[in-house]
């Protein structure tokens, strides 16, 4: 393995990017939908590791994927930025070329090379990569051979095979991006390369290695994509906030600009039903609450969009390494009627969080004209967040 630098908290630079392979058909799975689209651990296979991309900062991200798929593909992706899809070719290496070529007029110095069946990508061996492509033109993570191995024939041992130089490869992989773009297009071996290292190799670049991960393993049949992992926690989050109704206010409700003749009074925007989905999720890593981290005694808040409020507290879920399951808003108020814009509703959270609509349920109720809300004078909100880890949790939350 190349030596590299200690871990740090730097995310890449902005000239890293990356191509997602997400072009086959997933035959192995048994399945009408290709399995980069089918739903795994609340959320489509592709969408694990291009999120893990872009919260490692590498942008933009090019996911190829199959001709006549592209609205599938839009979808387990709706409300990531910096996301642009290619039709693959017949083959993997043909999918990544032309993949490399949509990514010229960005012209990052590197890119990460990644299939889309392995989803659980962690941060560190992104930024091992990174780090290894300022030694050499190619990297790529590997792990050990642990077990022994043999080579056999006729369904016999002929002899054992020593392990001590052999790996096992995974994605993604790293490179310089002039270098493996002009070592595709010179490409002359077989109809399919294996993966992008081999046609690095091909094109007479030494290819690093650096440490992989057990969990950055691929997900081939259909018993993968039905496993639940044991070792997952799964986490609640409740909120609840109130604000009173007064003239002279626009009224915002989960992000979107509601008709009405009050407004909601508050710091920010006083969208209520945003900052009860806020506390939910802070609630459920146990990061506080929504004034810990905005407190309206600080001038910087006045007025300030709750979009940003959630997009704060949404990464902060996944930098405790956690992805959300699902979440679930229910609006208390006479009037306005929320029935006509629920569904923008749903879709305004769901771009915020980054999540799919279908997670996404946001409902509304009276209070039979009893109480604040009932009499009018202001809009009350609850929430429920469910989320759960992604991989090894850290120390502060593993015990928790």
């Amino acid at each position: 393995m190349v030596a590299l630098p200690p871990l740090t908290d730097d995310t890449p630079s902005a000239s890293v990017a990356a191509v997602v392979v997400a072009a086959g058909k997933g035959l192995r799975t048994g399945g009408a939908v290709p399995k980069q689209f089918v739903i795994w651990r609340g959320k489509p296979l592709v969408r694990h590791s291009v999120e893990a991309l872009l919260n490692s900062g590498v942008a933009p991200v090019v996911v190829a994927i199959p001709d006549g798929w592209h609205d599938v593909a839009a979808d387990a992706l709706t409300g990531l930025a910096n996301v642009r899809f290619v039709t693959g070719g017949a083959t993997r290496q043909e999918s990544v070329r032309v993949a490399l070529e949509l990514l010229v007029e960005s012209a990052p110095t590197k890119v990460l090379i990644h299939d889309a069946a392995r989803p659980v990508l962690g941060h560190e061996v992104i930024d091992r990569l990174v780090k290894a492509l300022d030694c050499g033109l190619a990297a790529i993570p590997a792990l050990p051979v642990v077990d022994s191995v043999v080579r056999g024939g006729t369904g016999a041992m002929l002899h054992s095979v020593p392990r001590e130089e052999l790996y096992r490869v995974q994605t993604p992989q790293g490179f310089a991006f002039g270098s493996i773009l002009a070592a595709h297009r010179a490409w002359q071996g077989e109809p399919d390369a294996g993966d992008d290292a081999q046609v690095a190799v091909a094109a007479g670049h030494q290819v690093l290695l650096v440490e992989g991960d057990e969990a950055l393993r691929k997900v081939t049949f259909a018993a993968d994509l039905e496993e639940q992992d044991v070792n997952s926690q799964i986490r609640t989050g409740m909120g609840f906030d109130v604000h009173r109704l007064v003239s002279g206010e626009e009224l915002w409700l989960c992000g979107v600009r509601i008709p009405h003749d009050k407004g909601l009074s508050g710091h920010s925007d006083a969208d209520v039903a945003i900052h009860a989905l806020v506390d939910a999720l802070l609630g459920a890593i146990a990061a506080g609450d929504i004034g810990d981290h905005f407190p309206p005694s600080d001038p910087q808040w006045k007025g300030a969009s709750s979009d940003r409020f959630l997009a704060h507290a949404a990464s902060l879920v996944r930098k405790a390494g956690f992805a959300i399951g699902n979440v679930d808003v229910t609006i208390i108020c006479e009037a306005p009627k929320i029935g006509p814009h629920k569904q923008a509703m749903r879709e305004a959270l769901a771009r915020i969080l980054g999540i799919d609509t279908g997670l996404v349920s946001v409902k509304a109720t009276t209070t039979e004209r009893l109480g604040m809300t009932g009499r009018g004078e202001g809009i009350a909100a609850q929430a429920v967040a469910t989320v759960h880890s992604t991989g090894p949790l850290p120390p502060t939350l593993a015990g928790a």
